[in-house]
């Protein structure tokens, strides 16, 4: 029951982030001012509280459903600063190969869910599918590369982090960040009304947009008059994308609360493949706006992943 909903999700989420892309890299330039547009629109959710009766829970679980938004949030900051740092086909799913490990992990210790050996064949195949899609070849020496990270890691004053490393660090925690909010919903979604929580969850990310004024550095970031005034030229475009983005968002949380979080956060590899789609396209017609390295290898290698993701997505239906 939770399949088609996940898939039809990821569908739109692929056009989401594309858009997501192209305003990081074209219009908005910086992840903080991004996030915090995107949390303020969360408050256009309270308007789904006219077609559903009017849901307060106890101030525990209130606090809970708050907490679960401000989470998302933090997802989101991590998950914008690796989107801004590289290529959409690539950081899409460096963070899908994790958050279905991740879920699994804080699923089956939190919520004692558990899988059974088809499943967890399917979770090992659609990660390692994910995993192919977003690896990119490299000429660089893996042994040096190896040692270079390590002297970061111990300090060495000689070295400094790649922004390769730098990009796998953001997409770490966006992963971790994304699937501990997914596990905390579906522990919400047990305990709650659907829609009810939901709503509440939205308000949290919008008191997660405020709280990021906080800091005296993210106002001049988010308030400088260069960005605001770039944010309101694109703000049909924005709202347009963000109300795709809440439909697609709804849809997911609703897989969620049908199925099992770990399988539905595995089927991204889904997501992958119309995201691959997505930009061929756009390459082609607009290379000016968003252009992505597509040679002969990079594609046998990209489909040999949508080959497994299939395969994956075979197992589970």
């Amino acid at each position: 029951m939770w399949l088609p909903f996940a898939i039809l999700a990821y569908f739109m989420n692929a056009g989401v982030y594309t858009a997501d892309k192209y305003f990081l890299s074209k219009k908005i330039h910086s992840s903080i001012t991004y996030t915090f547009y995107v949390g303020i629109w969360s408050i256009g959710n309270i308007m789904l509280f006219f077609v559903t009766p009017f849901f307060l829970p106890e101030w525990r679980w209130l606090i809970l459903d708050l907490f679960a938004g401000v989470l998302f949030l933090v997802a989101l900051v991590a998950w914008y600063k690796a989107l801004h740092q590289s290529e959409a086909t690539k950081v899409v799913p460096i963070v899908g190969a994790f958050i279905p490990v991740y879920s699994f992990l804080l699923s089956y210790i939190f919520l004692g869910a558990t899988l059974g050996q088809k499943e967890l064949l399917a979770l090992f195949i659609l990660i390692i599918g994910g995993v192919l899609i977003s690896i990119k070849h490299k000429k660089e020496s893996r042994i040096k590369k190896v040692w270079h990270n390590v002297m970061v890691l111990f300090g060495s004053s000689k070295s400094e982090l790649h922004p390769v490393g730098r990009l796998i660090i953001n997409s770490l925690i966006a992963a971790f960040a994304f699937a501990a909010y997914y596990v905390l919903i579906k522990y919400i979604y047990l305990n709650q009304p659907f829609l009810g929580s939901y709503i509440w969850t939205r308000m949290g990310s919008f008191l997660g947009a405020l709280l990021l004024l906080l800091p005296l550095r993210n106002r001049k970031i988010i308030l400088e008059k260069k960005k605001r005034r770039s944010a309101i030229k694109s703000w049909p475009l924005f709202l347009s994308i963000r109300f795709l983005a809440v439909v697609a968002f709804i849809l997911l949380n609703y897989a969620i609360s049908l199925g099992n979080v770990a399988l539905v956060n595995a089927l991204q590899g889904v997501q992958y493949v119309f995201l691959i789609f997505i930009f061929l396209i756009l390459s082609e017609a607009y290379p000016k706006i968003l252009k992505e390295e597509m040679g002969r290898a990079v594609l046998i290698q990209k489909f040999m992943g949508v080959l497994l993701v299939g395969v994956g997505m075979y197992l589970l239906i």
